[in-house]
């Protein structure tokens, strides 16, 4: 069976996870410990970072380069179009979005969210090893300070970030505004990537992390503002995931 090597809070493994439930390959997920995730990685891949797919004798890093090893080995229900100018288009969205969502979301939210051990823990240990929670507690200023230099997280590099994604969200909806999906007529690869990479933010029921009651008010506040312009995303969530 699949093996999936992930963080249950990535957005890039929900790319995954989602990809791999829409096409209905069975799969079990691997689910590790940051900081200590990086020896088992290094043993599969090249390099230390999640997702790490491993399908019998291959292993693919990279949520990207997994849909479309997912889409060549597994064809039903494809992400990638097979018209060569709405693959290309495809692709390039999910280029753009897993930096200008990825990225920019993940910085931004982890900001605030490593301000707080007490919210903190519970979503980077969620369903990883038993002892993960209490490590993770004994261990989380070392942890915090490795992850914003790792992700060049600060006050002024989360507000970059915030700038980042009312700017790709902007650029979404006005694609959107002319069609229901990013590219063609269908759902594809771009629409799930712009989903997924942008849930951490909005929370939809399907994402498997909630923050509750110990959302930051920074991030809340964001979410509030854009709850306008991303009913596309819980409409997806309903209908696909």
């Amino acid at each position: 069976m699949i093996k999936l090597y992930q963080f249950p809070i990535s957005h890039f493994c929900e790319k995954v996870r989602w990809a791999l439930e829409y096409k209905g390959v069975p799969y079990e997920q691997v689910n590790l410990m940051p900081g200590r995730h990086i020896s088992v990685i290094k043993g599969l891949a090249p390099k230390s970072c999640v997702p790490v797919l491993v399908d019998d004798d291959k292993v693919i890093q990279d949520s990207a380069a997994i849909l479309t090893y997912l889409d060549e080995k597994y064809p039903e229900r494809s992400l990638t179009p097979v018209n060569p100018a709405e693959k290309a288009a495809a692709l390039e969205w999910e280029r753009y979005l897993n930096g200008e969502f990825g990225i920019h979301v993940r910085r931004f939210c982890y900001h605030w969210i490593l301000q707080s051990p007490g919210t903190a823990v519970p979503l980077l240990a969620h369903k990883g090893p038993w002892y993960a929670g209490i490590v993770l507690r004994l261990a989380f200023g070392k942890l915090s300070k490795i992850m914003r230099k790792s992700m060049n997280i600060s006050q002024e590099t989360a507000e970059e970030s915030r700038q980042h994604i009312l700017a790709a969200l902007e650029r979404v909806n006005h694609q959107l505004e002319k069609q229901p999906f990013l590219v063609g007529s269908s759902f594809s690869r771009a629409d799930l990537t712009a989903a997924a990479l942008l849930a951490p933010l909005c929370m939809p029921a399907k994402y498997p992390i909630s923050l509750n009651r110990s959302v930051p008010t920074e991030i809340a506040e964001l979410n509030n503002r854009i709850q306008p312009q991303v009913q596309w995303l819980y409409r997806w969530y309903d209908s696909y995931r």
